[in-house]
């Protein structure tokens, strides 16, 4: 990543997190030296658990670094055809935190869900102390698999099982902490339950792979573990929960969350949550953190998000020919190099006007 990249990300995280070791990481020394020991020091700011994870576990906190900018990523991806595409400006993006919409549930379910995420994955690449592959003595055995040949097969749990608890109560145990010291502001309790969305669509999702043992290609002993969601299908799952998104209020007793609405069921633990209303991101505004759409490039034929007439909310759009260069012509010479020819292609985009 390049060095404005990570500045952004790093101005990102303390907008998000203001008392998070990830804000003051990012913001101390240079960008390029990421160094949880000499930076831990620095952070007099944080208490409790995060101080604790933070000066015993700095391991922990270069993993929540990646985690971090994995929901980063995964959230431009997804947000990328639409009006607000998850932009890290931080003097906009800081706004956009200030508010309690649909998109900030967003940014803060991928982000516990990317530090859960990471921090299970260094366990079963043996990077981290702390753990390693999942227990899985006291579980029951697998299920068997329908399929030809799976008739009569032993099953057994074995190789290098996703640690997935670990990773869940680490994302917990960092993300949650500033929330908590708030248990009865309605915008705690609503990110709160958007962290823990997050991080319950890595747990909730965890897939059985098996290999098969035995003689000539037979199957008379099956090896099975488990292994997390792909992270995109994290972002698939975060993405849909963001569509059906519930419009909440805060209870009498402060400590509840009440959804906005005649006969509408509450939401359950993986939904996400919101209590305000959000902009429509067409126009620059930095009281709302909106960039607006202008000169976005979007599809004149499509009908949904990315299509024309909703990205570029009826002002309309221009064509415009570009010439890119790109690699065609490649060939691979023995050994090991794959050469290539600069070729111009003309390109057709649309652009929101």
């Amino acid at each position: 990543m390049l060095p404005s990249s990570r500045t952004q990300l790093g101005l990102f995280f303390i907008l998000l997190c203001p008392a998070n070791i990830i804000g003051l990481w990012w913001a101390v020394g240079s960008p390029l030296v990421m160094d949880p020991n000499s930076i831990c020091r620095k952070t007099k700011r944080l208490a409790g658990k995060q101080a604790e994870l933070c000066q015993l576990e700095p391991e922990i906190v270069q993993e929540v670094a990646k985690g971090t900018k994995l929901g980063v990523r995964e959230c431009q991806y997804q947000f990328r055809f639409r009006r607000w595409n998850c932009t890290s400006h931080s003097k906009y993006f800081g706004k956009i935190l200030q508010q309690d919409i649909r998109e900030t549930a967003f940014v803060y379910a991928i982000t516990a869900a990317g530090v859960s995420h990471a921090i299970t994955q260094a366990c079963s690449m043996g990077e981290l102390l702390q753990c390693g592959c999942e227990l899985t003595r006291s579980r029951a055995p697998p299920l068997p698999t329908a399929g030809p040949g799976t008739e009569g097969t032993a099953w057994e749990w074995g190789g290098c099982g996703d640690d997935v608890q670990f990773g869940y109560e680490k994302s917990q145990q960092f993300m949650d902490a500033k929330s908590k010291k708030g248990k009865n502001d309605i915008r705690a309790l609503i990110d709160l339950h958007n962290n823990e969305a997050g991080r319950l669509a890595v747990r909730s999702y965890m897939r059985t792979e098996c290999k098969c043992h035995g003689l000539s290609g037979s199957c008379t002993l099956r090896t099975c573990w488990r292994k997390m969601p792909h992270f995109r299908e994290v972002g698939d799952r975060l993405l849909e929960r963001f569509n059906g998104a519930f419009k909440v209020m805060g209870g009498n007793d402060g400590k509840t969350l009440i959804p906005v609405g005649d006969n509408i069921k509450p939401p359950d633990k993986q939904d996400l949550i919101y209590s305000a209303d959000s902009p429509d991101f067409c126009t620059a505004n930095r009281k709302t953190g909106s960039l607006g759409t202008r000169g976005r490039i979007c599809n004149s034929t499509a009908m949904d998000t990315s299509g024309c007439d909703l990205l570029c909310c009826g002002r309309g759009h221009r064509d415009e020919t570009v010439v890119l260069e790109e690699n065609c012509l490649c060939r691979f010479h023995w050994c090991c190099v794959v050469q290539c020819r600069k070729c111009s292609v003309r390109q057709e985009l649309s652009l929101c006007v």
